[in-house]
Parts: C-alpha cells; sequence; structure tokens
C-alpha cells in the first residue's frame, strides 16, 4: 500500500472487535477506532466515520487537530506523554516522522480474520528511521511494537519507545494490579479521570507490584458486564504502563520498557526493539477481555499439548533436607496417590545446605548425594513419573565457589556490589563468559539425567544492575540474556519444560510465557489466599499455565488451616499439584487426595480447554467461578465461601457462560465438602442436592440461578452443569 494512497483507512475485524486505522497523510497510524466490530463497512462509509470521529479544532497547542498516532510525537501538537523520549548529544529531542512505506497482510478476505500491516517510517533531520508492527489476530487481540533505528553518524541516547492506544470518554474507570510476595495480583480500582496515571517497575523482573494488566472500562464493569479494553506489556524486565486523559478528550492507554538512565545508547546503524504489547476489547466484561487472551495462546504452537501432569514438589515436604530415603519415601506415597512428576527443589547442589551459600555452582553434592542423582531419579521414574529439577541459574550466592572464581560476573555499578538479597546477588549473563558458563552447566545436568522439567526461580529484584566493570545499567540486556539461556536449552533438548518461577508468582508476563510451560502462581499455598491469586493470575493466562498446588493442612506462610477438599478444590483449577509431606499425611487425606487427583485427570480436557467464567455474585462472602467447554456441552462450576454470609441460606447463585437454549443437567460434583446438601449438619438437605440433581435451559440457570447449601467460610462447593 502506498503511503499516499486514496486507501488511507484500514479496517481490520476479528472475533467481534474493529480495529480502524489511519493511514494518510505519511503520518505514523492513528486509531481511528478500537472496540465493538463495526461490521463491514464500504470505502465511503469509512470515510464518513472518519469525519464523524474528527473533533471540533478549539484550544489545542496548535491549529487544526492533533493527531495522537500510535507512537505519539510533539511534533503533531501532542503535549501528552511523547511516545519517543531521545536525544543526540541534546538535540533532536522531538521527532516528526514520514511514513516511506507501507505493507502487509491486509487484503479484505483477510480483514475479516485481522491482519497485520508494517509502516516503514524516517526521520532525516534527527537521522532515524522507525518500524511499526500493528495486528489485529484472530482472537481479536491488537499487537503492537516499534523498533528503532540510528541512522545518524553519532549515537542517539533513547530513553523510552511507548506505544498506546486510544480508548473513548465513555471509559471512566480503571481497573489494575498491586501486591507483593505471598499476595501477588491485588485488584485496584480508580477513576480514570484527567491527568496522567503511571505504573513503573523497577524490579528487574516483571514484579509483583506490576500493572499485570490495566484496563479502562464503563463505569462498574464487572466479570460479566460492561465495556472494558486492557493491555499487557509482554516484558520481563522494568517496564512502563500508563493512562492518560487530556483535557481535549483523549483518553489513551500505553506502555513500554522502562529504560534506566543511559542504558539504551544506540550508535550509528543499531537498532531497539520495543517489547509486544497486547491489547484486548471486550463487551462484555472481564471473562471476554481475558477470553481474548486465553484463545490468542492456546493458538500458538509451542502451547503445552499434552495433558498438564500431576506434580509433586518437594520444597514444603523437606525444604533443604535431602536425604534419599526420606525423598524415596515422599515418591512412594506421590506415586500412590496418582501423581505423574515429582521435582526436587532447592538444595541438591555445591554446598547447599541453606539459602546462604552455594548458589551457582550447578554441580551434584557429592556430600549429600554420593552417587548422583541417579538413585533417586530411577526410584522416581520406576514408579512411573518424570523427574524434574529446581535452578536458579541468574543469580548467585558471595559464599559459592563460582563468586570466588569470578566475582567480576556479578552484577554492580562499578567498585560496590548491591546489597545482597535472600544472601544472594544477580549473575551477569549479557557477560559472554558466565553465560556460557551456566549453559554449559545447565546442559550438562539435562544431558547427565533424565530431567523433563526445571522449576527456574529468580529470588530477588535487580538492585543497581550493572555491567562491571564500568556499571553501565544493564536490566535491559540481562533479560535477553536469559531468553536466549532458555532458547538455547529448549533447542538443545526438545520436550524440555520450564516453570517461571520468581518468588513465587513475580514473573508472569507473555514473554516469559513464549518460553516456558507455566508459571508458579505465588509461594502462598494458603487456599483462601489463592483463590484470590488464580483469579487475577486467570485474567491474562489460561489455568493450564497455572501452577496451582494443594498445601499442607497447616498453610506454612499463614498458619491458617483448611481441610483437604478446601485446598484440593483450589488447587483444581490450573495445573494440578501437591505441596506437601505425604509421608505425614492420614490415610483418610490420602485417600481423599487420592479422588482430588483423580477428578483433575478426568476433568483435564475441561479445565484446560474450556472458557473460564466468573459471577457477578451479589453476595461479598461468596466467589463463583468456573469453566464451560468451548461448545458449551459442559462446564464445571466451584461456589466459594470467603466469608460469613448475611443471608441465611444464601440466595441463588447464576450459572455463567452457558448456551441459553440448551438444557442442562446440573448436580454436585464429588468430592466435595457437602455432598449430603448439608443434611448431616443441619439434619434437613437441599432439595435439589442429590446425584439426580436439575434440569434446566441455560437462559434458566444464567438469570435465575438455583439455591446451594449453607456454607461456611472457607469452604466450597463443586458443580457439574452437563448439557442434556
Amino acid at each position: 500500500m502506498a503511503p499516499d494512497s486514496s486507501d488511507h483507512l484500514l479496517h481490520l475485524r476479528a472475533a467481534g472487535v474493529s480495529l480502524v486505522l489511519d493511514l494518510s497523510g505519511r503520518r505514523l497510524p492513528r486509531v481511528v477506532h478500537w472496540g465493538a466490530d463495526l461490521g463491514p463497512l464500504a470505502p465511503e462509509e469509512l470515510a464518513a466515520l472518519h469525519l464523524a470521529q474528527r473533533p471540533q479544532p478549539i484550544g489545542f497547542s496548535v491549529d487544526g487537530p492533533v493527531p495522537v498516532a500510535v507512537l505519539p510525537e510533539q511534533s503533531a501538537g501532542w503535549l501528552g506523554t511523547p511516545g519517543l523520549v531521545g536525544n543526540r548529544g541534546g538535540a533532536d529531542f522531538s521527532t516528526a516522522f514520514v511514513t516511506e512505506e507501507i505493507t502487509g497482510d491486509v487484503t479484505e478476505d483477510v480483514a475479516r480474520e485481522g491482519g497485520h500491516l508494517r509502516v516503514t517510517a524516517r526521520d532525516d533531520v534527527a537521522g532515524l528511521s522507525l518500524t511499526l508492527t500493528v495486528e489485529l489476530t484472530p482472537a481479536g487481540l491488537v499487537r503492537q511494537r516499534a523498533t528503532l533505528t540510528n541512522e545518524g553518524t553519532t549515537p542517539f541516547s533513547l530513553d523510552a519507545l511507548h506505544l498506546t492506544l486510544p480508548v473513548p470518554t465513555h471509559a471512566t474507570e480503571l481497573l489494575d494490579f498491586t501486591g507483593h510476595h505471598l499476595r501477588e495480583r491485588t485488584p485496584q480500582r480508580a477513576p480514570f479521570s484527567q491527568g496522567l496515571r503511571v505504573r513503573e517497575n523497577r524490579t528487574g523482573r516483571t514484579g509483583y507490584d506490576a500493572a499485570y494488566l490495566l484496563v479502562a472500562g464503563t463505569a462498574g464493569f464487572g466479570n460479566r458486564t460492561g465495556e472494558v479494553w486492557g493491555v499487557h506489556t509482554a516484558w520481563s524486565g522494568n517496564h512502563r504502563t500508563v493512562a492518560e486523559r487530556t483535557f481535549h478528550a483523549v483518553a489513551l492507554l500505553g506502555s513500554g520498557e522502562l529504560l534506566l538512565s543511559g542504558e539504551i545508547l544506540l550508535r550509528p546503524g543499531e537498532s531497539y526493539a520495543s517489547p509486544w504489547q497486547f491489547a484486548s476489547y471486550a463487551a462484555n466484561g472481564l471473562d471476554e477481555l481475558s477470553a481474548r487472551f486465553h484463545r490468542e495462546l492456546r493458538a500458538r504452537p509451542e502451547h503445552p499439548s499434552r495433558p498438564r501432569p500431576v506434580v509433586v514438589n518437594t520444597w514444603e515436604a523437606v525444604y533443604f533436607d535431602h536425604d534419599l530415603d526420606r525423598l524415596r519415601r515422599l515418591a512412594d506415597a506421590a506415586a500412590a496417590v496418582g501423581a505423574e512428576r515429582f521435582v526436587l527443589d532447592d538444595g541438591w547442589f555445591g554446598s547447599r545446605r541453606d539459602d546462604r551459600r552455594g548458589l551457582g555452582d550447578w554441580y551434584v553434592s557429592p556430600e549429600v548425594w554420593p552417587e548422583g542423582l541417579t538413585p533417586l531419579i530411577d526410584h522416581v521414574t520406576g514408579l512411573g513419573m518424570e523427574f524434574g529439577l529446581w535452578v536458579e541459574p541468574e543469580m548467585v550466592n558471595e559464599d559459592s565457589e563460582l563468586a570466588r572464581a569470578h566475582p567480576d560476573w556479578i552484577m554492580a555499578t562499578g567498585d560496590r556490589l548491591p546489597g545482597a538479597a535472600r544472601h544472594q546477588q544477580v549473575l551477569d549473563l549479557a557477560r559472554p563468559e558466565a553465560f556460557a558458563h551456566i549453559l554449559a552447566r545447565v546442559d550438562a545436568l539435562l544431558t547427565a539425567y533424565p530431567i523433563a522439567y526445571l522449576k527456574w526461580d529468580h529470588n530477588r529484584d535487580l538492585v543497581e544492575a550493572g555491567h562491571q566493570p564500568g556499571g553501565h545499567a544493564g536490566v535491559h540486556d540481562q533479560t535477553l540474556a536469559v531468553y536466549r539461556l532458555m532458547d538455547e536449552l529448549r533447542r538443545r533438548h526438545p520436550g524440555l519444560e520450564i516453570e517461571s518461577c520468581s518468588s513465587g508468582g513475580g514473573r508472569v508476563d507473555l514473554e516469559i510465557l513464549g518460553r516456558t510451560d507455566r508459571v508458579w502462581v505465588s509461594d502462598c499455598i494458603d487456599a483462601l489466599e489463592r483463590q484470590r491469586i488464580q483469579r487475577w493470575t486467570n485474567a491474562l493466562i489460561p489455568l493450564e499455565l497455572m501452577g496451582t498446588h494443594v498445601g499442607a493442612g497447616l498453610a506454612h506462610t499463614t498458619d491458617r488451616r483448611h481441610p483437604v477438599d478446601f485446598r484440593a478444590g483450589t488447587a483444581l483449577f490450573g495445573h494440578f499439584g501437591i505441596e506437601w509431606d505425604l509421608t505425614r499425611a492420614t490415610p483418610k487425606e490420602l485417600a481423599r487426595l487420592t479422588e482430588w487427583v483423580a477428578l483433575y485427570k478426568e476433568l483435564r480436557p475441561l479445565l484446560h480447554g474450556g472458557v473460564a467464567v466468573h459471577g457477578d455474585h451479589q453476595d461479598p462472602a461468596f466467589e463463583l467461578h468456573g469453566v464451560v467447554a468451548e461448545d458449551a456441552s459442559d462446564a464445571l462450576f466451584a461456589l466459594v465461601a470467603t466469608a460469613t454470609s448475611a443471608a441465611y441460606p444464601p440466595g441463588p447463585v447464576r450459572l455463567p457462560g452457558l448456551a441459553a437454549d440448551a438444557v442442562y443437567h446440573v448436580r454436585p460434583q464429588p468430592p466435595g465438602e457437602v455432598p449430603d446438601g448439608n443434611a448431616h449438619r443441619w439434619g434437613v438437605a437441599l432439595p435439589w442436592w442429590t446425584d439426580e440433581g436439575v434440569r434446566l435451559p441455560g437462559r434458566v440457570l444464567e438469570t435465575a440461578g438455583l439455591q446451594t447449601p449453607v456454607l461456611f467460610p472457607e469452604r466450597l462447593v463443586l458443580l457439574r452443569a452437563t448439557r442434556v
């Protein structure tokens, strides 16, 4: 497409979403509409839409309307947050890019199923060229990134390269996330008022206190109601997310990498590529917004395709106490309840008997494992389970052979080390010799042993993360080096699965998930806390990518006690696992856990292929969530009591996501807390709460609902709905 073509308006449509782009005037692309599908529009109708959307040119900083491109520029009159921040020795701080070429898959036939375009632009005065890629995927997601190239003869210092998308003025409320270790992804809401709301993450990883998703929506939007627009930055290092509204009725969501001072200096001919920005629109609430992300992830060729195995991880069972006989007994107990993967956690290498030493020395400890890991692995695989291993390749203890031999491999600002965190420092993987060493050591382990799975941890923030000896800021380089390391290990070992763990859920984003098979949602396995953490992790990623484990009866992080059914029923909605010393469980607990493992295996196709749904329940004491099959033939719902209800008994519960005209057989799904409808407790059973259940159309179940048993706080029941 020529940049001066009369075909200057491009309409992409996919999955109920329209994206209309203005490509006229050789300027960077401007979004005319991003939202609900507008249906097929003739060229004259697109032109009329464009005309109808243009504001009255009053009060702007320059004469005439001020168009805001996906990369906003001050040269167009925009005085809000610029898309590009940088300079060449103090000059060229403002760009005026001119489009030279537009290419892409944008034919009319393709436009109905999305499409993409690539815009090449140049600013000859600033000596810069820019390539923008903008896509509408078949799932209805907008995906875009920018690449900046220095075509001048002197270095260009880049401070920011951010992309934006506009939202309409009736989006008046914001949702994003905060949190900390053991309390990841806590939602928070605010008015989308005039001004700039900025969320910055400087931890060197995706972070606990990160926006995760930034969502703008109509007032009071919920799980199933309201129009919503959301953005996510696919980047595992520092990042910035913004929501900006001006008195000119412009409202934008934007994001990009947060670059440290001096971090990117483009020499002549060098380029910088921004992270991918993903954006989702939904006409009917957060579930629809999330479903677009889930469909996009499931369509990837690298998405896990085989059933997600039941995992047993040893951390909370034994911590650093690695004793072969004890671990064999734990493996026996794991196999007996139906586990399919056994993961040996921290403490197997070097001098690592606690968290103060040995990190970085990736050799099997002869002190603890005089015969190597083979005796344990043979026992585990002999029981029919896969073997997995914990590693933390990006980190090093100062008390380690590696740090003593190569202190210059530690990230630092120059002559001083950063303060230790968890007694460890960051290993500079952007340093070629450090990268080669770690690659060789992990590769050797994967070659020597049949290791199917790595639990890849990252247990500290990147503080003063510079490259020695000069101290040049290095978070960007470190992030890319980690990606390269994972990519190379998977290339050398096809079939290897990796879990992204970062002090729990500190590294969860779509870029790390391009090279890992699941994330560890949180180090907190308390089922009550996990209800919230898992729900909001699921806002971006599907259940099969979420590590969800059954912990011990007494939660190690909160000292709160829960019965097996509540713990296992919570872990069911994810990639199910166990983090509990099963050798100390009672026979009754083991029998019950075995039932839950069997249910998970039975329901894996539904849980990991269906559509996640969350009810907008009227009672704050309850949460209702579930999964509905893509063809709406089957569904599983969990009603969770998180507090004591003001109603006694509680009111009806509505089941979302079912086919309106289909009739469903709804009944309790064992195992569960109250299979007899509480008759054992109250002497009177809920009338329909039997194996026979009740048969009702989907529209009735979603609007009128049905009564459920009285639940004590921190209990749950499961409901199964099958199309008749």
